[in-house]
């Protein structure tokens, strides 16, 4: 992402960065685990359902982007925004249209506050999540260019197009594709990159097989396909040799943000991201 760009947005969201009439205060900070936490709890029903409303009608999705329980038993209710909701809002608002971006871009500016307000580090994780969110489809696969970075060897890499769709596996999970045409140190492959959930977590895994019938056969097409990969998302994936003789690269959910901050790519993530939530 370009680093300007992202200045540009964050000081566009923090100038307007109020307390506005008819937010709550939500709970900001980090857990145990270092994942950003932002949650409104109340024991007034309708203060809840506002708040689930509010976010409705920004177009976030509730138990994709934020999760919601009503007060019972003399116990507060609650209202959970998920980083996948931070990331959202903050898409929407650069890209929404109408009050979804106007509700987006004040939700945003106000977790700013917020989160600064609760020290550096808290900020500094709210920042990287909307800095994150802010960036799906700002780059185009067509014309990348590269050089990269692995294990010590420089590559070139040029990507050509690429696109992403669904496949339902043979147990009916949903699953995305993303293919992508690139050439990398002069040769031109199409490379495929599969992902799927897998339990006990429903966590993200993408997988890619090197292929034996290209130039330099399997070693060199992994070593090809880890340099596509590390320069279009700034990570490298994990190289698994098994013992048939095959060579499996595999990607993660860091590995798919990367991938969503393409123009061509973006709109199938976040669907399909939508689609096999829990």
């Amino acid at each position: 992402m370009d680093a300007d760009k992202a200045e540009r947005w964050l000081e566009k969201l923090e100038e307007g960065r109020v307390l506005r009439e008819g937010w709550p205060k939500y709970e900001v900070g980090l857990t145990s685990s270092g994942a950003l936490k932002v949650r409104f709890s109340s024991p007034n029903p309708d203060s809840i359902e506002r708040e689930v409303q509010r976010f409705r009608n920004m177009g976030l999705e509730e138990g994709v982007h934020f999760s919601a329980k009503m007060p019972e038993e003399g116990r507060d209710g609650y209202v959970s925004v998920l980083k996948e909701g931070l990331a959202y809002a903050a898409w929407l608002s650069e890209y929404g249209s109408g009050r979804q971006r106007e509700l987006a871009a004040e939700f945003v500016s106000y977790i700013l506050q917020r989160t600064k307000e609760e020290g550096e580090e808290v900020y500094e994780k709210a920042k990287e999540i909307i800095e994150e969110g802010m960036s799906r489809g700002s780059l185009k696969l067509e014309d990348f260019e590269k050089k990269i970075e692995v294990e010590g060897r420089e590559h070139m890499v040029k990507v050509v197009g690429g696109g992403a769709e669904f496949e339902k596996s043979e147990s009916g999970k949903l699953l995305l594709r993303i293919r992508i045409t690139a050439e990398v140190d002069g040769v031109r492959s199409e490379y495929t990159i599969t992902f799927s959930r897998r339990e006990p977590r429903n966590a993200t895994l993408g997988r890619a097989y090197a292929r034996a019938d290209v130039p330099g056969g399997r070693e060199a097409d992994a070593e090809r396909l880890a340099a596509l990969i590390k320069a279009l998302t700034g990570r490298e994936p994990r190289i698994i040799e098994r013992g048939d003789g095959q060579i499996v690269l595999e990607c993660y959910r860091e590995h798919l943000d990367g991938f969503a901050r393409y123009a061509e790519l973006a709109e199938a993530i976040r669907r399909w991201q939508e689609e096999t939530s829990r």
